[in-house]
Formats: C-alpha cells, sequence, structure tokens
C-alpha cells in the first residue's frame, strides 16, 4: 500500500527516513513528503505524538457530550481548588459507579477505586497522572500529592506507572480556563470533569444582589454508557459539595 501511494504521488521512497516500528516507512511519511514544502515542518514525536494518538483515538471513538453548570465557590479555598474538587469528585462517584469505570471492548468495568487524573501542563505538552486513593486521603494529602506529581510532570520525572490506571480525570486551567471547556474523555475512561475560570459575579442571595466566586462545571460524558440525566445528577452533586465546603 505504501509503495502504491509513493507511486501515485509521484515520491522516492529511497529518499525517505521511515517514523514507524524499526524505521519502516508509514503513510505518513509518504504524504508528508508528497506534500507542498512551504513552512518548517517538524514530525510529533515523543509526548506530543502520544497525546496525538490518544486525542484522535478519543474523539473517533467517543460520542461525548458536555453538561455545564455554574457554581457558587465561595465555600472553597482556591487555594486548593483542584485538591479540592479531586475529594468532591471522588467523593460523588461512590454514588455514580458508572462514571468511575472503564469500557473495554463490550464490557464495562466497574472499578472499585478512586484513582483520579489530573491534567497538567507541561512545556512537552498535556500529561495526566494519577492522584491514587483520593476518597480516602484528605484534602492535604490529596495537595501534596497533586503537587509532587505536577512538579515530576514539567520535570520530565514522572514514571510510567504514575500515568496509568485513572479511574476519572479532572481539568483546571485556572487562569486559562475560560468560561467553561468541553474537554475530551480520557479513554478508556467514560467521563471527565473540568473547571472553567473563577471570577467575581453578580449573583441575588435573599433578594440582594452581590458579588460572589461563580465558575462553571463541565462534565462530558461517554454517553454509550452515561445517560445525560446521571451526568446532570453527578455534575449536581459534585457542585452541592463544592457549596457546602
Amino acid at each position: 500500500l505504501v509503495r502504491k501511494i509513493a507511486q501515485e504521488l509521484g515520491v522516492d521512497l529511497d529518499s525517505l527516513t521511515g517514523t514507524g516500528p524499526q524505521g519502516r516507512i508509514t503513510e505518513d511519511d509518504v504524504r508528508g513528503a508528497a506534500a507542498p514544502s512551504e513552512g518548517r515542518r517538524e514530525p510529533l514525536r515523543g509526548v506530543r505524538r502520544v497525546i496525538a494518538e490518544h486525542m484522535t483515538r478519543s474523539h473517533r471513538e467517543v460520542p461525548a457530550v458536555t453538561w455545564v453548570e455554574e457554581c457558587d465557590f465561595s465555600a472553597v479555598d482556591l487555594k486548593l481548588l483542584v485538591p479540592t474538587v479531586l475529594k468532591a469528585c471522588a467523593q460523588a462517584l461512590q454514588h455514580f459507579p458508572e462514571l468511575n469505570a472503564r469500557l473495554e471492548g463490550s464490557d464495562l468495568v466497574y472499578l472499585d477505586r478512586y484513582d483520579l487524573g489530573v491534567a497538567v501542563q507541561t512545556e512537552n505538552g498535556l500529561v495526566v497522572p494519577v492522584v491514587r486513593s483520593c476518597d480516602s486521603r484528605s484534602v492535604e494529602e490529596v495537595r501534596a500529592e497533586v503537587d509532587r506529581l505536577a512538579e515530576a510532570a514539567r520535570a520530565g520525572t514522572l514514571e510510567p506507572e504514575e500515568l496509568r490506571g485513572s479511574t476519572f480525570t479532572v481539568t483546571s486551567a485556572g487562569k486559562l480556563a475560560g468560561l467553561f471547556q468541553t474537554p475530551l474523555v480520557n479513554h478508556p475512561e467514560v467521563a471527565i470533569l473540568s473547571i472553567g475560570r473563577i471570577a467575581e459575579r453578580a449573583v441575588v442571595r435573599d433578594g440582594e444582589i452581590v458579588a460572589a466566586p461563580i465558575g462553571y462545571v463541565s462534565v462530558t460524558f461517554d454517553h454509550r454508557v452515561v445517560d445525560g440525566a446521571r451526568a446532570a445528577e453527578f455534575g449536581l452533586a459534585v457542585i452541592r459539595l463544592l457549596e457546602q465546603g
């Protein structure tokens, strides 16, 4: 097939350096060589290539739907936002087992552990290290682990095991988050929760207009195995926990 494509596109295979296993020339190598040479060309490698492959698979295979609702973060110490959200998710997931699961072929595997992935931006791209046992750790313990994993991620020293086995993912981009997001599900998980930018906004309390730190909570889920009503109930459960403090 690769040789046929090369003939059709007029590409000399002997002039190419393969990027496939054992240096094999791939279809992408051939098509890349046939494309116009305008601009700087740089093949995807390492972490960026893994990210591209993972995101492509998620987008191709998962019929994703996103539910969004606002949340009052007055009761949350925003310096502890991510660990607090991880704890709230772990607590809520115990009542929504179909969201703490993995889709393997035609089987939905319900998991009895709460090992939550947390998205971390690095110079080489986005990685998702795993915070183990979020249900049984305190917020301070979760914060310490998030800080350790984030530092290791940015230094490029994460162990492979620290990137495997998550049951659910949380993402928050802080001030860069925008109003809300529709993130891709971290395949083979079936749902992901994101926190939008939190800012002082006008809200009505007891008939009075006051300012409060408001942000949007988004739950993106795999509609093959999670119904919209259940995803909404889960999102509202997380919001209640955050608003109660």
